[in-house]
This record gives structure tokens, sequence and C-alpha cells, in this order.
């Protein structure tokens, strides 16, 4: 996939190319269509797995399929990215709160870098934690969002989101050094 928003933060190049697709899309290119959505899965799977956990592929289809249905809404394929992040975190969300009720919690494969164990230990600590808590951790310290973004797409104020890191945080530290 050429110039797709794989891991890491998007290129500028990777940018208007998703933007001139979905400009092209939304004018009922189904060729450009396609290829939008190939060239989204790797960034929204970014930001579902470490959310949606095992769940991480379902929520990723899950979003493409509501960014499939949703695309002629999106009206400024410049904000193209945003779109896509809120929907893909509202989907990851939504699968991990089905997912913790049907079962309890299960261990993500959680993609390993350096120290395959260190990699195993964070998906252990991520696991403990409630969707709604990993959310918000995920967002402000692997994406990098502020508090104000993150609470934008969670839907809920910022002081929520605030306590909602804090605790989070806080467990995963707990969690952490038990």
């Amino acid at each position: 996939m050429h110039g797709s928003p794989a891991a890491g933060p998007l290129t500028p190049a990777a940018r208007d190319r998703g933007v001139a697709l979905a400009r092209a899309a939304r004018a009922g290119d189904t060729l450009a269509l396609h290829d939008l959505l190939d060239h989204l899965t790797p960034y929204v799977a970014r930001i579902c797995q470490p959310i949606a956990l095992a769940d991480g592929p379902d929520a990723t289809q899950e979003a493409l399929l509501a960014v499939f249905r949703s695309l002629r809404s999106l009206r400024d394929p410049e904000a193209l990215y945003g779109w896509v992040r809120s929907i893909a975190v509202r989907e990851a969300v939504g699968t991990a709160r089905r997912a913790s009720r049907d079962r309890p919690a299960e261990l993500a494969d959680v993609p390993a870098r350096d120290d395959p164990q260190l990699a195993a230990d964070i998906e252990d600590v991520l696991a403990r934690l409630s969707p709604a808590h990993r959310a918000v951790l995920v967002l402000r310290d692997v994406e990098g969002l502020d508090e104000e973004s993150a609470a934008a797409l969670l839907g809920v104020p910022p002081g929520t989101a605030k306590s909602r890191l804090h605790r989070a945080r806080t467990s995963f530290r707990k969690a952490w050094s038990a």
C-alpha cells in the first residue's frame, strides 16, 4: 500500500493521498472508495487495537464499515483523519464494552517491538483497565492528543476525561508495580 498511514504519524504525502481519495469517493468513484478504505485500514487499526485489545480487528472492521456508510456526511475532506479517528475511537470503545460484558478480558496480541516480554506485560496491564479508562489513556499517552481533543472524541466533558485519565494512569501504575 503506497502512502498508507501505518503505525506512526501520518506523512504529508499519506495525508494528501487520503484527502484526495476521500474527495473522489464522495464524488461517487467506487475504486477511490475501495482504495480509501485500504489506505485507512492501518490508521484505524492503530487506534482500535490498544483500546479494544483482542477485539481490535473487529473494532477496526466496524469502524471501516461506519466510514463506508457515512462518508457522504464528511463535510470537509481536509478533516478526514480527525473524523475517522472519532469513528475509530467510538467503535473501539463500543466493541470493548460489548466484549467485556460477553466474556472476561482476554489479552490482545500487542505487537512486540524490541522486547516481547515488555509488550506482553503492557498488554496484561491494559487488559485490566476498563474500556473507558483504556480509551482515554491510549488517546493521551499513545496518540498524543490533548485532554480537550480526547474528551471530544470520547463524547465526554474535559473534566471527565481528565479524571478518567488520572484514574487510568493510577490503575496502570498500581498494576504495573504489582
